[in-house]
């Protein structure tokens, strides 16, 4: 008997062990750095952003492209809380692109072609306010571009119906590691298969000039 309580004593501490080490690694938050200073960051929010990073980076100029939460008022936001949908953030990605080989005006073509704008507070299958849309400015020349697009697409494309919020960026909080690169790294995970590949499949036909030569149509 006492063998057999050391027994579940040890089982019940490696078990522990295991359960906080993936708790942790849930949690871990590698800050990104970038060397090249011709780069520039846009910043976008359009749903599941595993979709939105592996749209953009196909994008030819476009060097990275980092998972993250912006647009709401809650300090040091998480996978976890804005899930609640009461952070008022939603998932964005910024984008480390090279002006001289994409400009901003051309992102934010990649940006409204690659979701549906007209969908308030989602994209389908994902649903709440962190799935919003949402095209982020850092300057007031980024806001015009963005709004002149809006004007030259909206009532032409989508009969005057687009819902996306142009909001200046406050604050970019970059999500837990295993967000990064997420569909690259995980092609076969059940959302991965039924949703990113097919979106960013419609992305590479849809814009297949823009696209890396190592992107495949395929």
């Amino acid at each position: 008997m006492k063998y057999l309580k050391s027994f579940f004593v040890v089982g019940f501490l490696l078990l522990s062990l295991f359960l906080v080490s993936f708790s942790n690694s849930e949690e871990t938050i590698t800050p990104f750095k970038i060397d090249n200073q011709e780069l520039k960051t846009a910043y976008f929010a359009s749903g599941c952003f595993w979709c939105v990073e592996a749209i953009f980076e196909s994008v030819d100029g476009v060097e990275e492209a980092i998972s993250g939460y912006a647009g709401g008022f809650t300090k040091d936001p998480t996978y976890k809380t804005i899930g609640t949908g009461r952070t008022g953030h939603a998932e964005t990605v910024a984008v480390y692109y090279n002006p001289k080989k994409v400009s901003f005006k051309t992102l934010v073509a990649i940006f409204f072609g690659s979701h549906d704008p007209t969908t308030k507070n989602g994209q389908h299958p994902d649903y709440g306010t962190q799935y919003r849309s949402i095209a982020f400015y850092t300057n007031l020349n980024e806001k015009k571009i963005i709004n002149d697009y809006i004007g030259e697409i909206n009532i032409r494309y989508y009969q005057g119906k687009i819902v996306t919020e142009v909001t200046q960026l406050i604050k970019f909080y970059q999500a837990e590691d295993y967000h990064q690169n997420f569909e690259r790294l995980n092609p076969n995970h059940p959302y991965v298969r039924k949703v990113s590949i097919p979106r960013l499949k419609r992305f590479k036909k849809k814009f297949p000039y823009l696209l890396k030569k190592s992107a495949s149509l395929h």
